[in-house]
C-alpha cells in the first residue's frame, strides 16, 4: 500500500515538474561553459545562478539497474535518471537566472553527489551576465 501511495505520488509530481519547466524553457538565456562570447561583449555581471535537484528512481528501475550490473551493459535506468536531474537543475538555473534580467550564463558547471541510496544530487552553477 506504501509503495503504492509513493508510486502515485512522484507520477503526479513528475507530471507537475514536466509542465512548470515546459513554461520555464520559453524564457531565452544563453547557456556558455566559457567565458568568452565572439561578436559580445559583457556590459554587466549579475552574479552567481545555481539550480540543482536530487533524483532517485524507483524501485522497480533499481532492481532492474542491478540485474544490469551482473550481466554488464549500460546502465540505462541511471543514465535516464542523471539526464533527468540535469534537465531539472538547468532549467532552475536559467529560470534564475531570467528573473535577474540576464542574456547569458556564461562558465557553467555541473556536480553530482551521492545523496543515499541510489538518490543522486546534482549541482549546476554559473554566472548570469548581461550582454551588449
Amino acid at each position: 500500500m506504501v509503495l503504492a501511495t509513493l508510486a502515485l505520488e512522484q507520477r503526479v509530481h513528475t507530471t507537475a515538474v514536466e509542465e512548470s519547466l515546459v513554461t520555464e524553457s520559453d524564457r531565452t538565456v544563453l547557456l556558455l561553459n566559457s567565458d568568452v562570447l565572439p561578436g559580445r561583449e559583457i556590459t554587466e555581471i549579475l552574479g552567481l545562478v545555481q539550480g540543482h535537484t536530487v533524483f532517485a528512481i524507483w524501485l522497480g528501475k533499481d532492481l532492474s539497474a542491478i540485474v544490469r550490473l551482473i550481466l554488464g551493459g549500460e546502465l540505462i535506468e541511471y543514465t535516464e535518471m542523471m539526464g533527468s536531474a540535469r534537465s531539472t537543475a538547468t532549467e532552475r538555473m536559467t529560470a534564475k537566472a531570467a528573473e535577474m534580467g540576464a542574456d547569458a550564463i556564461i562558465n557553467i558547471r555541473y556536480m553530482t553527489t551521492s545523496v543515499v541510496g541510489t538518490a543522486s544530487e546534482l549541482l549546476v552553477y554559473g554566472t548570469a551576465v548581461k550582454l551588449s
